[in-house]
């Protein structure tokens, strides 16, 4: 049976917390691949402005390129319609019929937020949802914000406290600050040929 995780993600930049997280699930829940899957419409955006989804999907694919277990899909972007986690499962799900074990991979910042989406039981019923810890946001504080039938379903995952933000990243290049070594090397050179956050 085939254990793929699924690395969603607006991806506005890719960078190596991204990475070091599907990277960790990976080896701890011998994983054959890591499924980076950028989102085209995310619902939680709605309304703010995100880079055009080429870009965005371009960056994910350099950024995974040097890793054989990992792998880019443009499943959201070939969906219309707004990028919901639920039918991208049930369409990897469906593609790959019963020699598949999914895992969701996310970290515990989105994971307080996993009641708000879409069918959340239905999301647990598809895949096993890995939440990796992340600076100042334990998994074990998550769990506690969860429904407790929920909760008890989360596979753990403990990886280094990489603090980095996607966010503060677009505000550092908006600023002419440097992102070197917060991202690869490749994707710092496409932010910058393309003009990606410099307005």
């Amino acid at each position: 049976m085939n254990r793929i995780g699924i690395m969603g993600g607006t991806f506005d930049p890719i960078h190596y917390g991204h990475l070091i997280l599907a990277e960790q699930a990976r080896e701890c829940y011998n994983l054959d691949k890591a499924l980076f899957v950028t989102a085209a419409d995310p619902p939680h955006k709605n309304g703010l402005e995100i880079t055009p989804v080429h870009h965005r999907h371009q960056m994910a694919c350099i950024a995974v390129n040097n890793n054989e277990r990992f792998e880019c899909s443009r499943i959201e972007i070939d969906r219309p319609g707004p990028s919901y986690t639920i039918d991208t499962l049930r369409q990897i799900v469906g593609t790959y019929g019963d020699d598949i074990c999914v895992y969701l991979l996310v970290g515990a910042d989105e994971a307080a937020a996993l009641m708000s989406w879409r069918e959340p039981y239905e999301i647990q019923k598809l895949a096993t949802i890995v939440v990796a810890n992340r600076p100042g946001q334990s998994v074990e504080s998550v769990l506690q914000e969860l429904p407790e039938d929920f909760a008890r379903h989360i596979a753990p995952l403990q990886m280094p406290g990489v603090d980095i933000s996607s966010t503060d990243l677009r505000e550092r290049d908006r600023c002419g600050r440097s992102i070197k070594y917060l991202v690869p090397d490749a994707v710092e050179n496409y932010i910058l040929k393309e003009g990606l956050y410099r307005g």
